[in-house]
């Protein structure tokens, strides 16, 4: 059964004292800020390179090019994550930074379909060291008051490759063609590198380094009644995701015939929504629980997808397009801006790195599915995909519900934790 402890409000200290408080996560802060603004930036820039070099086929090569992250994500995060082990974790993340910095740099040169895959899949392994690691410090850097914010402010910054980046994008669109963001997305990942590279961190615990903890930190996915919920939950959120980020270009210049702009700020309206969670994110918790919160981001994007649906039937435009995408946003942050809270309850002592890495590693295992499904989807009838994505999510809600239960165990009796959550 869920432990008692303290409610949220009498635990959770504002997100500006866990700036003021921590210097070295300040600067990690600022870090991830700037190097997920180049990331949204080279996400727009990605989808416009894929159409201009198969404007015919553009969904399909983006969906194609997030598959290979995925695939990156997915096989060589776990063996980048234990063969980086040891090393230490300031040089893996100034490393991969330097690594991804210069992937970026190409991609304005290539002339070919075939040249993107690789420098995309060069640039992911690199994200697949870098995030993990990176994820695994944060709760190292601040104590147990300050976490749930320190999860708020980090899912503001990944907001901000969804709302900032695209807007941002939208800007220098007027000014410059579309291979300038990539050079503004390698800049960002050399200015993150160096605030790294003057930031001082913990040290490695020596649990983090035991086999037997990390083959413990992904049976927790298994054994914890909560973790199988989340990967239905990861689902719904893949499901979305791959929709915004594959057929958001094919939606805006296929069948509204729109502007290279007008598909950032429809990917701007995704990440509006999805925002305005992270900022209340305190409050929310404190209200509803974690439990309750996590639940309902797919009842969210269900009802979002079926608005939709509805509203393009009647009256397909960028209002309805732009306002659907807000509110499959919103849902997918109430699944994701809690999740590390209940990754560092559910984790195993000494495999909190372990964790994080499986998380992400499953989770962006979903998207092997989704990524080329939205890819062939984009060929189709706009409202036939959207009410796959009602029918898809719809499932997944009721999926996690019935996993996540109320009052039940936590963790199937005999596996341990390091301690409970409240639901």
């Amino acid at each position: 059964m869920w432990c008692s402890i303290p409610p949220y409000s009498q635990v959770v200290v504002p997100v500006w004292r866990v700036l003021v408080g921590s210097r070295s996560y300040r600067r990690l802060f600022f870090a991830q800020v700037v190097a997920l603004a180049g990331t949204g930036l080279a996400t727009v820039a990605l989808a416009l390179l894929a159409y201009d070099l198969a404007p015919h086929q553009a969904g399909r090569v983006v969906a194609t090019a997030l598959t290979i992250k995925m695939l990156a994500y997915v096989g060589a995060g776990p063996l980048l994550t234990a063969a980086l082990s040891r090393a230490p974790r300031k040089a893996v993340l100034v490393g991969s930074d330097a690594v991804r910095a210069l992937a970026v740099a190409c991609l304005p040169f290539v002339d070919q379909v075939w040249q993107v895959y690789v420098l995309i899949a060069v640039l992911q392994c690199a994200s697949a060291a870098f995030t993990p690691t990176f994820q695994a410090v944060i709760p190292e850097l601040v104590d147990d008051r300050g976490y749930t914010s320190a999860l708020a402010l980090s899912r503001l910054a990944y907001d901000l490759e969804s709302l900032a980046s695209p807007l941002l994008a939208a800007l220098v669109l007027l000014v410059v063609p579309f291979d300038g963001l990539f050079a503004l997305t390698a800049l960002g990942f050399a200015v993150s590198g160096t605030l790294v590279a003057t930031t001082a961190l913990p040290a490695r615990t020596p649990g983090s380094r035991s086999p037997r903890r990390a083959a413990a930190s992904w049976r927790v996915f298994a054994t914890d009644a909560r973790l199988r919920a989340l990967m239905a939950l990861n689902t719904a959120v893949a499901v979305v995701t791959a929709l915004v980020l594959v057929d958001t270009v094919v939606l805006v210049r296929s069948h509204l015939d729109g502007t290279d702009t007008g598909v950032a700020l429809v990917l701007a309206c995704f990440g509006a929504g999805s925002m305005a969670v992270a900022l209340a994110l305190g409050a929310l918790v404190d209200r509803f629980g974690t439990r309750a919160l996590m639940l309902a981001g797919p009842g969210v994007i269900t009802a979002g997808a079926a608005a939709l649906t509805l509203g393009w039937a009647l009256a397909p435009g960028p209002l309805v397009l732009g306002a659907g995408w807000v509110v499959l946003g919103a849902g997918c942050a109430l699944v994701a801006a809690p999740t590390g809270r209940l990754l560092r309850d559910a984790a195993p002592e000494g495999g909190l790195a372990g964790v994080f890495a499986a998380q992400f590693s499953l989770s962006h295992a979903c998207f092997l599915i989704t990524y080329p499904l939205a890819g062939w989807a984009g060929s189709l009838d706009p409202v036939l995909v959207l009410g796959g994505t009602t029918l898809l999510t719809g499932v997944c809600a009721v999926a996690a519900v019935g996993l996540w239960r109320p009052g039940s165990p936590a963790r199937i009796p005999g596996a341990g934790s390091r301690r409970s959550a409240p639901g």
